[in-house]
């Protein structure tokens, strides 16, 4: 099954991200599924390198290094970035400047749209 998660809102403040890639990590360990997330908006802040957080608080970037070598494919919109000031050098291993072009066809393709 094609699956594509859009994450929308920023890595901390609220959870709405955190589950999105809590639910991304549980669907990528089943077989059969071909995992696709896209970061847009102040999401794109999960995928920013290097981030330290409190003792026994999560971390977004240990969560997409993850799914990422569990073979999901990760963009993040590449505007977004720009507009945030996050370079692409920037972005945690495993995911890629992506577009609305990239996001859209993923959308087209996909089984089940599932937006966070």
């Amino acid at each position: 099954m094609k699956t594509l998660i859009v994450l929308n809102d920023a890595a901390y403040g609220s959870e709405r991200a955190y589950n999105g890639l809590r639910l991304a990590n549980s669907l990528a360990r089943h077989e059969g599924v071909d995992l696709k997330l896209f970061l847009i908006g102040d999401a794109v802040s999960c995928a920013r390198s290097g981030q330290k957080v409190p003792p026994g608080y999560y971390n977004m970037e240990t969560m997409l290094r993850a799914l990422a070598k569990r073979g999901a494919s990760i963009g993040v919109c590449g505007s977004c970035i720009d507009a945030r000031g996050i370079n692409e050098v920037d972005l945690v291993e495993g995911a890629h400047r992506g577009s609305m072009e990239e996001l859209t066809a993923w959308t087209l393709d996909a089984d089940k749209v599932i937006p966070f």
